[in-house]
Protein backbone atom coordinates (compact mmCIF):
# COMPACT_ATOMS: atom_id res chain seq x y z
CA UNK A 1 0.00 0.00 0.00
CA UNK A 2 1.84 3.16 -1.34
CA UNK A 3 0.60 6.82 0.76
CA UNK A 4 -2.37 7.97 1.07
CA UNK A 5 -4.29 11.60 1.45
CA UNK A 6 -5.46 12.29 4.36
CA UNK A 7 -9.42 12.59 4.15
CA UNK A 8 -11.01 15.98 4.95
CA UNK A 9 -12.85 16.26 8.52
CA UNK A 10 -16.08 15.76 8.39
CA UNK A 11 -17.60 15.08 11.71
CA UNK A 12 -20.52 17.48 12.83
CA UNK A 13 -19.79 17.36 16.33
CA UNK A 14 -15.63 18.87 16.55
CA UNK A 15 -14.86 19.87 19.60
CA UNK A 16 -16.98 17.29 21.97
CA UNK A 17 -15.27 15.70 24.52
CA UNK A 18 -15.81 11.95 25.06
CA UNK A 19 -16.68 11.12 28.88
CA UNK A 20 -17.58 7.93 30.16
CA UNK A 21 -20.12 7.21 32.92
CA UNK A 22 -18.03 8.09 35.48
CA UNK A 23 -17.38 11.13 34.40
CA UNK A 24 -13.78 10.39 33.11
CA UNK A 25 -12.92 12.45 29.96
CA UNK A 26 -11.28 9.88 27.29
CA UNK A 27 -7.82 11.52 26.02
CA UNK A 28 -6.05 8.87 24.98
CA UNK A 29 -5.83 6.41 22.13
CA UNK A 30 -3.80 3.13 21.83
CA UNK A 31 -3.97 2.00 18.39
CA UNK A 32 -2.98 -1.82 17.30
CA UNK A 33 -2.04 -1.57 13.36
CA UNK A 34 -1.10 -5.23 13.37
CA UNK A 35 -1.19 -8.30 14.96
CA UNK A 36 1.98 -9.00 13.63
CA UNK A 37 5.28 -9.17 15.46
CA UNK A 38 8.93 -10.15 14.33
CA UNK A 39 9.37 -11.61 18.11
CA UNK A 40 7.67 -14.37 19.71
CA UNK A 41 7.88 -13.19 23.57
CA UNK A 42 7.30 -15.68 26.14
CA UNK A 43 4.85 -13.73 28.48
CA UNK A 44 2.93 -12.14 25.32
CA UNK A 45 2.04 -15.37 22.84
CA UNK A 46 2.79 -18.69 21.74
CA UNK A 47 5.68 -19.68 19.20
CA UNK A 48 3.48 -21.09 16.99
CA UNK A 49 1.10 -18.01 16.17
CA UNK A 50 -2.02 -17.81 13.85
CA UNK A 51 -2.28 -14.30 12.68
CA UNK A 52 -5.17 -12.41 11.20
CA UNK A 53 -5.52 -12.31 7.79
CA UNK A 54 -4.25 -9.05 6.28
CA UNK A 55 -7.70 -8.48 4.59
CA UNK A 56 -9.10 -8.68 8.29
CA UNK A 57 -7.33 -6.00 8.51
CA UNK A 58 -8.26 -1.95 8.78
CA UNK A 59 -6.64 -0.36 5.79
CA UNK A 60 -4.35 2.58 6.19
CA UNK A 61 -6.38 5.12 5.50
CA UNK A 62 -9.24 3.57 7.96
CA UNK A 63 -6.73 4.20 10.87
CA UNK A 64 -6.48 7.35 9.94
CA UNK A 65 -10.03 8.39 9.62
CA UNK A 66 -11.01 6.73 12.74
CA UNK A 67 -7.99 8.29 14.72
CA UNK A 68 -8.98 11.70 13.30
CA UNK A 69 -12.76 11.23 14.50
CA UNK A 70 -11.12 10.44 17.93
CA UNK A 71 -8.66 13.53 17.87
CA UNK A 72 -11.88 15.41 16.77
CA UNK A 73 -13.95 14.07 19.75
CA UNK A 74 -11.21 15.46 22.05
CA UNK A 75 -8.49 12.82 22.15
CA UNK A 76 -5.44 14.70 22.73
CA UNK A 77 -2.30 11.64 22.39
CA UNK A 78 -2.54 8.60 19.90
CA UNK A 79 0.15 5.71 20.54
CA UNK A 80 0.67 3.71 17.45
CA UNK A 81 1.22 0.03 18.86
CA UNK A 82 0.98 -3.69 17.54
CA UNK A 83 2.08 -6.80 17.57
CA UNK A 84 5.43 -4.47 15.92
CA UNK A 85 3.94 -1.38 14.30
CA UNK A 86 6.65 -1.21 12.43
CA UNK A 87 6.39 -4.05 10.65
CA UNK A 88 3.38 -2.90 8.94
CA UNK A 89 3.61 -1.96 5.28
CA UNK A 90 3.82 1.40 4.87
CA UNK A 91 3.36 2.57 8.13
CA UNK A 92 5.09 5.45 7.83
CA UNK A 93 2.69 6.60 5.52
CA UNK A 94 0.33 6.87 8.64
CA UNK A 95 2.46 8.63 10.54
CA UNK A 96 2.96 11.41 8.05
CA UNK A 97 -0.96 11.84 7.91
CA UNK A 98 -1.60 11.67 11.64
CA UNK A 99 1.39 14.68 11.94
CA UNK A 100 -1.09 16.79 10.32
CA UNK A 101 -3.00 17.18 13.86
CA UNK A 102 -0.20 18.01 15.66
CA UNK A 103 0.46 20.98 13.47
CA UNK A 104 -3.01 22.01 13.72
CA UNK A 105 -2.53 22.19 17.78
CA UNK A 106 -5.75 19.31 17.50
CA UNK A 107 -2.97 16.79 18.76
CA UNK A 108 -0.23 16.81 21.89
CA UNK A 109 1.27 13.99 21.13
CA UNK A 110 1.91 11.14 18.47
CA UNK A 111 3.88 8.35 20.07
CA UNK A 112 4.79 4.18 19.93
CA UNK A 113 5.65 1.81 21.46
CA UNK A 114 8.17 -0.95 20.00
CA UNK A 115 10.59 -3.64 20.02
CA UNK A 116 13.16 -2.07 18.82
CA UNK A 117 14.30 -3.93 16.10
CA UNK A 118 12.87 -1.87 13.13
CA UNK A 119 13.95 1.44 15.08
CA UNK A 120 17.46 1.85 13.32
CA UNK A 121 15.68 1.80 9.92
CA UNK A 122 12.28 4.26 11.10
CA UNK A 123 13.66 6.58 13.39
CA UNK A 124 14.91 9.54 11.63
CA UNK A 125 11.57 9.63 9.63
CA UNK A 126 9.16 9.38 13.18
CA UNK A 127 11.25 12.61 14.34
CA UNK A 128 10.54 13.99 11.13
CA UNK A 129 6.51 13.07 11.15
CA UNK A 130 6.16 15.00 15.43
CA UNK A 131 6.84 11.96 17.47
CA UNK A 132 8.72 13.19 20.15
CA UNK A 133 9.29 10.18 22.09
CA UNK A 134 9.22 6.22 21.81
CA UNK A 135 9.09 3.32 24.05
CA UNK A 136 10.81 0.62 23.77
CA UNK A 137 10.46 -2.87 25.03
CA UNK A 138 13.80 -4.64 26.88
CA UNK A 139 13.35 -6.74 29.41
CA UNK A 140 17.06 -7.66 29.51
CA UNK A 141 20.69 -7.29 28.49
CA UNK A 142 22.32 -10.08 28.30
CA UNK A 143 22.18 -11.20 24.78
CA UNK A 144 21.67 -14.66 25.29
CA UNK A 145 18.79 -14.11 28.00
CA UNK A 146 17.12 -11.58 25.33
CA UNK A 147 16.90 -14.36 22.58
CA UNK A 148 15.47 -16.77 24.91
CA UNK A 149 12.67 -14.21 26.39
CA UNK A 150 12.16 -13.06 22.76
CA UNK A 151 12.89 -16.54 21.44
CA UNK A 152 13.39 -14.71 17.87
CA UNK A 153 15.15 -11.45 18.73
CA UNK A 154 18.47 -9.54 18.68
CA UNK A 155 19.57 -7.50 21.40
CA UNK A 156 22.19 -5.96 19.29
CA UNK A 157 20.17 -4.86 16.66
CA UNK A 158 17.49 -3.25 19.57
CA UNK A 159 20.70 -1.66 20.98
CA UNK A 160 21.53 -0.22 17.73
CA UNK A 161 17.60 1.17 17.45
CA UNK A 162 18.06 2.79 20.35
CA UNK A 163 21.03 4.74 19.42
CA UNK A 164 19.48 5.50 16.23
CA UNK A 165 16.40 7.18 17.80
CA UNK A 166 18.25 9.30 20.29
CA UNK A 167 20.51 10.49 17.73
CA UNK A 168 17.41 11.72 16.03
CA UNK A 169 16.28 13.43 18.70
CA UNK A 170 13.71 11.15 20.14
CA UNK A 171 13.27 10.44 24.04
CA UNK A 172 13.25 6.63 24.43
CA UNK A 173 11.38 5.56 27.05
CA UNK A 174 12.27 1.36 28.36
CA UNK A 175 9.24 -0.83 29.27
CA UNK A 176 10.22 -3.83 31.14
CA UNK A 177 7.99 -7.09 32.13
CA UNK A 178 9.42 -8.61 35.71
CA UNK A 179 9.36 -12.26 35.24
CA UNK A 180 10.26 -14.10 38.26
CA UNK A 181 13.43 -16.04 38.21
CA UNK A 182 14.19 -14.53 34.80
CA UNK A 183 15.19 -11.31 34.67
CA UNK A 184 14.60 -10.23 38.68
CA UNK A 185 18.27 -10.43 39.20
CA UNK A 186 18.91 -7.93 36.38
CA UNK A 187 16.39 -4.85 37.51
CA UNK A 188 19.13 -2.96 39.65
CA UNK A 189 21.14 -3.16 36.77
CA UNK A 190 18.75 -2.26 34.36
CA UNK A 191 17.71 0.74 36.48
CA UNK A 192 21.10 1.82 35.63
CA UNK A 193 21.61 1.38 32.65
CA UNK A 194 18.74 3.31 31.61
CA UNK A 195 19.23 6.66 33.55
CA UNK A 196 22.83 6.35 32.07
CA UNK A 197 21.73 7.05 29.36
CA UNK A 198 18.98 9.72 30.15
CA UNK A 199 15.96 6.98 29.86
CA UNK A 200 13.11 6.71 31.59
CA UNK A 201 12.24 2.96 33.09
CA UNK A 202 8.86 1.65 33.96
CA UNK A 203 8.69 -1.94 35.30
CA UNK A 204 5.44 -4.08 34.08
CA UNK A 205 3.69 -6.83 35.75
CA UNK A 206 2.92 -9.94 33.88
CA UNK A 207 -0.77 -9.48 32.20
CA UNK A 208 -3.24 -12.61 31.90
CA UNK A 209 -3.99 -11.88 28.64
CA UNK A 210 -4.14 -14.78 25.89
CA UNK A 211 -2.86 -18.85 26.55
CA UNK A 212 1.15 -19.08 26.15
CA UNK A 213 3.31 -21.99 26.41
CA UNK A 214 3.20 -22.28 30.54
CA UNK A 215 1.31 -20.86 33.32
CA UNK A 216 1.76 -17.02 33.97
CA UNK A 217 1.79 -17.61 37.61
CA UNK A 218 5.26 -19.38 37.17
CA UNK A 219 6.06 -15.79 35.73
CA UNK A 220 4.26 -13.40 37.98
CA UNK A 221 6.47 -11.57 40.41
CA UNK A 222 4.48 -8.49 42.36
CA UNK A 223 6.10 -5.12 41.38
CA UNK A 224 5.35 -4.69 45.55
CA UNK A 225 8.68 -7.15 45.79
CA UNK A 226 10.72 -5.42 43.65
CA UNK A 227 9.90 -1.66 44.91
CA UNK A 228 11.03 -3.24 48.06
CA UNK A 229 14.01 -4.27 47.24
CA UNK A 230 14.87 -1.55 44.99
CA UNK A 231 14.01 0.84 48.34
CA UNK A 232 16.49 -0.95 49.92
CA UNK A 233 18.98 -0.09 47.75
CA UNK A 234 17.98 3.37 46.61
CA UNK A 235 16.25 6.76 47.84
CA UNK A 236 12.62 6.48 45.94
CA UNK A 237 10.76 9.71 45.76
CA UNK A 238 7.38 9.73 44.51
CA UNK A 239 6.48 11.82 41.86
CA UNK A 240 3.40 13.09 40.76
CA UNK A 241 4.54 12.35 36.59
CA UNK A 242 2.17 11.38 34.53
CA UNK A 243 2.69 10.70 30.79
CA UNK A 244 -1.20 9.75 30.13
CA UNK A 245 -1.07 5.91 30.72
CA UNK A 246 -1.18 3.98 34.01
CA UNK A 247 2.56 4.45 35.50
CA UNK A 248 3.26 5.12 38.92
CA UNK A 249 6.56 7.52 38.96
CA UNK A 250 9.12 7.67 41.22
CA UNK A 251 12.76 9.07 41.49
CA UNK A 252 15.65 7.58 41.90
CA UNK A 253 17.72 10.48 43.93
CA UNK A 254 20.68 8.17 43.39
CA UNK A 255 20.59 8.19 39.43
CA UNK A 256 18.12 11.19 39.00
CA UNK A 257 16.47 9.54 36.76
CA UNK A 258 12.60 8.16 36.60
CA UNK A 259 11.21 5.05 37.34
CA UNK A 260 7.70 3.77 36.54
CA UNK A 261 5.79 0.85 37.79
CA UNK A 262 2.44 -0.47 35.72
CA UNK A 263 0.73 -2.52 38.72
CA UNK A 264 -2.42 -4.01 37.44
CA UNK A 265 -2.08 -7.00 39.64
CA UNK A 266 -0.98 -5.56 42.86
CA UNK A 267 -2.59 -2.09 42.36
CA UNK A 268 -5.23 -1.61 40.05
CA UNK A 269 -4.65 1.61 38.08
CA UNK A 270 -8.24 2.17 36.75
CA UNK A 271 -9.67 4.99 39.18
CA UNK A 272 -7.75 7.86 36.52
CA UNK A 273 -8.05 5.73 33.13
CA UNK A 274 -8.45 7.95 30.25
CA UNK A 275 -7.86 5.39 27.20
CA UNK A 276 -9.28 2.99 24.79
CA UNK A 277 -7.96 1.08 22.38
CA UNK A 278 -8.50 0.27 18.61
CA UNK A 279 -7.17 -3.05 17.39
CA UNK A 280 -5.90 -3.75 13.94
CA UNK A 281 -9.27 -5.20 13.00
CA UNK A 282 -11.61 -1.93 14.10
CA UNK A 283 -12.50 -3.41 17.38
CA UNK A 284 -12.93 -0.88 20.22
CA UNK A 285 -12.22 -2.05 23.82
CA UNK A 286 -12.95 0.37 26.35
CA UNK A 287 -11.19 -1.40 28.72
CA UNK A 288 -8.13 -3.79 28.46
CA UNK A 289 -9.13 -6.48 30.75
CA UNK A 290 -12.85 -6.83 29.73
CA UNK A 291 -14.43 -8.77 26.94
CA UNK A 292 -16.70 -5.83 25.64
CA UNK A 293 -15.96 -4.35 22.36
CA UNK A 294 -17.55 -1.90 20.00
CA UNK A 295 -16.88 -2.54 15.89
CA UNK A 296 -15.90 0.65 14.56
CA UNK A 297 -15.09 -1.31 10.89
CA UNK A 298 -18.73 -1.32 10.18
CA UNK A 299 -19.84 2.47 10.48
CA UNK A 300 -16.45 3.33 8.63
CA UNK A 301 -17.18 1.26 5.58
CA UNK A 302 -20.93 1.73 5.74
CA UNK A 303 -20.52 5.37 4.93
CA UNK A 304 -18.65 8.34 3.43
CA UNK A 305 -19.80 10.43 5.91
CA UNK A 306 -18.41 10.31 9.96
CA UNK A 307 -21.65 10.32 11.02
CA UNK A 308 -22.21 6.24 11.73
CA UNK A 309 -18.73 6.48 13.25
CA UNK A 310 -19.49 9.45 15.66
CA UNK A 311 -22.09 7.64 16.83
CA UNK A 312 -20.80 4.08 17.43
CA UNK A 313 -17.64 5.80 19.43
CA UNK A 314 -20.06 7.95 21.62
CA UNK A 315 -22.25 4.54 22.49
CA UNK A 316 -19.27 2.57 22.85
CA UNK A 317 -17.57 4.96 25.58
CA UNK A 318 -20.88 4.90 27.10
CA UNK A 319 -20.17 1.32 28.09
CA UNK A 320 -16.58 2.02 29.33
CA UNK A 321 -16.32 -0.15 32.56
CA UNK A 322 -15.74 1.50 36.20
CA UNK A 323 -12.42 -0.87 35.42
CA UNK A 324 -11.06 -4.41 34.90
CA UNK A 325 -10.99 -7.87 37.15
CA UNK A 326 -7.24 -9.22 36.55
CA UNK A 327 -6.47 -12.22 38.81
CA UNK A 328 -3.53 -14.41 38.47
CA UNK A 329 -3.13 -17.38 40.93
CA UNK A 330 -2.96 -21.21 41.28
CA UNK A 331 -6.81 -21.40 40.74
CA UNK A 332 -7.15 -19.09 38.30
CA UNK A 333 -4.97 -21.49 35.45
CA UNK A 334 -6.44 -19.96 32.16
CA UNK A 335 -5.78 -16.31 31.31
CA UNK A 336 -8.31 -13.92 32.47
CA UNK A 337 -8.91 -13.38 28.67
CA UNK A 338 -8.73 -15.39 25.65
CA UNK A 339 -6.98 -12.97 23.28
CA UNK A 340 -3.28 -12.01 23.53
CA UNK A 341 -2.25 -8.53 23.93
CA UNK A 342 -0.85 -8.30 20.86
CA UNK A 343 -3.73 -8.32 19.38
CA UNK A 344 -5.59 -5.70 21.43
CA UNK A 345 -2.53 -3.37 20.96
CA UNK A 346 0.58 -3.00 23.60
Amino acid sequence: MGAFQARPETSSMTGRSLLDPFARAITYLRVSVTDRCDFRCVYCMSEDMAFLPKRDLLTLEELDRICSAFVDRGVRKLRITGGEPLVRRDIMTLFGSLSRHLDTGALDELTLTTNGSQLARHAKDLAACGVKRVNVSIDTLDADRFRAITRWGDLAKVLQGLDAAQNAGLKVKINTVALKGVNEDEIESLVGWAHGRGMDLTLIEVMPLGEIDGQRIDQFLPLSQVRARLAARYDLEDLDHRTGGPARYVRVKETGGRLGFITPLTHNFCESCNRVRLTCTGQLFMCLGQEDAADLRAPVRASESNELLDRAIVEAIARKPKGHDFIIDRRHARPALARHMSVTGG
